[in-house]
């Protein structure tokens, strides 16, 4: 099994686009959001996939402060990970990995963190990760303790605080500049 990561552009991004719906289904059940009522995770009057992606494009506007990797298991789309610079970050930090998503048959071989730490080792600095502190997310929380706590060699400093957009989340703070 070979786990690869790859830049997405205008060509390619509708592999992710195709994602991300599974992605939003996937929160539905820690959030309990409900689609509205054309059947897309949206709160407001999207109508289509289309309309809904047409927000989201603004992970291939500026190659220089968005990364939008999408991530392969022998090269099939298994998930993607977004990744913002400043000014799309938290305070303090280079990189915010601002999304994360491996499809749930990908799950439980090591192909997230395979896929995290690649991420990761593109972009060397100060790193933020965020994730929904509720019970219902146990399994992603226990995720990034334990790839983070691995992947740092025990140095990322984690947190539970109000985010400015988007409530309480656990924050996980590291820097691998010297990793």
């Amino acid at each position: 099994m070979t786990v690869t990561i790859e830049l997405t552009d205008q060509t390619t991004k509708f592999i992710i686009n195709n994602l991300y719906p599974l992605y939003l289904h996937d929160l539905s059940e820690i959030w309990g959001w409900k689609p509205n009522k054309y059947g897309v995770f949206e709160e407001d009057e999207t109508l289509t996939l289309h309309d809904q992606n047409k927000v989201f494009d603004i992970w291939w506007s500026d190659p220089a402060v968005f990364f939008p990797y999408l991530i392969r298991v022998d090269d099939i789309p298994a998930g993607f990970a977004l990744v913002a610079t400043p000014p799309y970050t938290p305070a303090g930090c280079e990189y915010y990995l601002n999304e994360f998503f491996i499809l749930r048959s990908f799950r439980g071989n090591g192909v997230a963190e395979a896929a995290a730490v690649q991420v990761f080792n593109n972009h060397q600095g100060s790193w933020e990760v965020q994730t929904n502190p509720h019970e219902g997310n146990s399994r992603a929380q226990s995720f990034w303790r334990k790839t983070l706590q691995k992947y740092t060699g025990g140095s990322c400093v984690e947190e539970t605080a109000n985010t400015q957009n988007d409530g309480i989340k656990i924050i996980f703070k590291f820097n691998n500049s010297s990793t």
